[in-house]
């Protein structure tokens, strides 16, 4: 550890730790040469004799000092003195997100999507760089007091060669990404994953995985299903739970193929949350459940602790010997199918299949009729109904009749999503079963698309007067409805006149008469629209001011300056940063480009009379030096030399005085002759 007020390279002066990580130390440092504070890196003692941690450490500072973006932490210098390495780095003033979330419990989804945009960009120049960052993870993210987001420590990442990174290191098991679990091909896509998990967290206030184990938990990022982040969320738009779920899907085919695509969707969800715009994969090959190899599990566990594990071979005089490096042969908490685990795993594999078979005996009876529910008023059975598919889009079924999982089901087989948009009483259908849905039976629409459905609540014995709530806080109108025995289903919506969490309007319509713990749905201002400020400089004035309406912006006050890069008639500069989310019809200031400055030049001269008596009149012009005439001065007489002469505001720095000169005889006969001197301009701000 470095003593407070040591120097490292005679120019960082320590001044605390900040921060410490598996394989170094953080302080904050002053540049006493640029008076900056600074973070600085330092590898600990125990790696630093070990020449592969110091070059890993090395490869940090050279693949990341290269990078320079808003969102990424800034490398300023690297070196190395008596075995101490370091890297010297732009200090944060701030906290890392993982104690943002730690304070916060869940944050918004408004919130959760601007640090996520932050990142993405961040990350995004990285990766055009050809620098995968292998380990993003919230303690990796810093908010700034400014509320600025980067991405720091580049600890595991390098530069890629023109073939796929290969993963030789894990990042943090909570975040890691299933190839990296089982040491595969490493590209981007695996910090999409990562960062899917970390936006996971952000709206949860909890990981999808966790165990007693490292091990555990990278096989559970390996076979396990994650449950859905609105389980733990119910007001998370579906817009972000579905970029969430793609961005963390097993399979990497199935993410999204690059940040700039990702941050895409992440703008169009600030702008229109509860759109079901995201396009899943839905190829037959789902990636979820992924079988376990004993060796793969041994590299996982070797990965995960850093020790050798045993190795099964054979021999001829042993079918299975068991092979063990140097390391001790102890029981390992950790270990995987040790012979109590293999009699566990044997247990659960027997009931896992009678699970299986239960579930199958079951599904067998559904579609047979034998275990659904049927309507008394309906005579025919509701089979199992052909989905038809033409040209990638799919004919959406009859659902009314079936129950919400057995409708489910079958939309989902057909790459189609389902959402309960409420509960209403029937006399026709039986409590559970679909009343009605918004997609008409018959219709043709996209793969990924959700129809939304109402469900039966039975036959309405006792009626509930819905009550008004619309414009009144969501709180109170939840309150109020729950007051009279219903339930609510929360959406929001951008409003330019009504407050944010204000009720809009609600369905069914106030004094309606419904069934008892029916759903309401009320729909809330999130307020004004949110718009991402376009980047506006070098594009013309006009090209400017269209852009800014098409996103609901508009141009504020235009003022001019002189640019020598910026031609004229573009834009120098606009008053809110590219990036920038503001709110719809806000006014953005331009400044526009002049070109660039006009130097323009004065001439001063004092002409005297040549020593010839004959000299009468003279005619004096003054041009550029293209031969433009700039001023002239004709029949000047001999009696009003010396004469001075001042021209201003010239355009050229360089031209020619001509003076003709008249001279008349004693006998009367008039000649000339011409005098010509070129000169040097004076600017006139000198």
């Amino acid at each position: 550890m470095l003593e407070i007020g040591s120097y490292i390279a005679d120019r960082y002066e320590i001044l605390e730790k900040i921060g410490a990580g598996g394989m170094s130390d953080v302080y904050k440092a002053k540049d006493q040469v640029l008076g900056r504070f600074v973070a600085v890196k330092i590898l600990k003692p125990e790696f630093a004799e070990d020449v592969n941690f110091v070059s890993k450490f090395h490869t940090e500072a050279q693949s990341a000092a290269g990078l320079s973006h808003p969102n990424i932490v800034n490398i300023y210098d690297v070196g190395s003195e008596e075995h101490v390495h370091f890297i010297v780095m732009e200090y944060v003033e701030g906290i890392t997100l993982k104690t943002y979330i730690e304070k916060k419990c869940q944050l918004n989804y408004k919130e959760a999507i601007s640090i996520a945009i932050q990142v993405a960009r961040g990350i995004e120049a990285a990766h055009n760089n050809q620098i995968v960052h292998r380990d993003i993870k919230p303690q990796n993210i810093m908010i700034s007091n400014e509320g600025k987001v980067k991405v720091t420590d580049f600890g595991i990442a390098r530069a890629a060669t023109s073939n796929t990174i290969h993963s030789d290191v894990m990042g943090s098991v909570h975040y890691t990404s299933p190839e990296q679990a089982r040491n595969g091909f490493v590209d981007g896509k695996s910090d999409i994953y990562s960062l899917g998990i970390v936006m996971y967290e952000m709206v949860t206030g909890r990981v999808p995985y966790d165990g007693d184990t490292t091990v555990a938990i990278a096989i559970q990022h390996l076979q396990e299903e994650m449950i859905p982040p609105s389980e733990f969320a119910p007001d998370l738009p579906i817009s972000l739970e579905k970029i969430i779920l793609k961005c963390t899907q097993k399979s990497q085919d199935r993410r999204y193929p690059t940040m700039g695509e990702l941050l895409v969707d992440l703008k169009q969800a600030l702008m229109n949350p509860n759109t079901d715009f995201v396009v899943m994969d839905t190829g037959i090959n789902q990636g979820k459940t992924t079988v376990i190899g004993e060796d793969e599990v041994r590299g996982i566990k070797e990965q995960t602790s850093g020790r050798s594990y045993p190795t099964k071979v054979n021999t001829p005089e042993s079918p299975q010997v068991t092979k063990v490096d140097d390391d001790d042969d102890d029981d390992d908490d950790e270990g995987f199918l040790n012979p109590k685990m293999e009699k566990v795993v044997t247990i659960l594999g027997l009931i896992t299949a009678v699970i299986i078979i239960v579930i199958i005996i079951y599904l067998i009876g559904s579609m047979a009729g034998i275990f659904k529910g049927k309507n008394k008023n309906k005579v025919e059975e509701l089979p199992q109904q052909e989905v038809v598919e033409e040209e990638g889009r799919i004919e959406v079924i009859d659902l009314r009749g079936l129950t919400f999982d057995e409708a489910k089901a079958q939309l989902r087989e057909a790459g189609l999503n389902i959402y309960q948009a409420g509960v209403e009483a029937s006399e026709e259908y039986e409590e559970g079963q679909i009343i009605s849905q918004d997609v008409e039976p018959g219709e043709m629409v996209d793969e990924g698309t959700t129809v939304r459905v109402v469900v039966s609540a039975g036959k309405l014995e006792e009626e509930v007067t819905v009550p008004k709530v619309e414009g009144l806080k969501d709180t109170a109108a939840i309150g109020m409805l729950q007051d009279a025995g219903l339930d609510y289903v929360r959406e929001y919506e951008s409003s330019d006149t009504v407050a944010e969490g204000t009720v809009i309007r609600q369905t069914p319509a106030a004094d309606s008469k419904v069934a008892p713990k029916t759903k309401v749905t009320i729909v809330v201002s999130q307020g004004k629209e949110a718009v991402t400020v376009p980047d506006l400089k070098n594009k013309t004035q006009e090209d400017a001011q269209k852009e800014l309406e098409a996103l609901g912006l508009a141009v504020g006050t235009v003022n001019s300056d002189y640019d020598d890069t910026i031609p004229e008639g573009s834009v120098i500069d606009q008053s809110e940063i590219a990036g920038k989310t503001v709110y719809s019809g806000t006014r953005i200031d331009l400044v526009i480009s002049l070109g660039p400055k006009e130097v323009l030049y004065y001439f001063k001269a004092n002409i005297k009379l040549p020593d010839n008596d004959t000299v009468v009149a003279a005619n004096i012009h003054l041009t550029d030096a293209d031969g433009n005439m700039l001023d002239s001065w004709d029949n000047i007489s001999a009696d009003s030399f010396p004469f001075s002469i001042e021209v201003d505001n010239i355009p050229s720095s360089e031209g020619t005085l001509s003076i003709e000169w008249v001279m008349e005889s004693e006998e009367g006969e008039i000649t000339t002759s011409t005098q010509e001197k070129s000169y040097s301009f004076s600017p006139m701000n000198e």
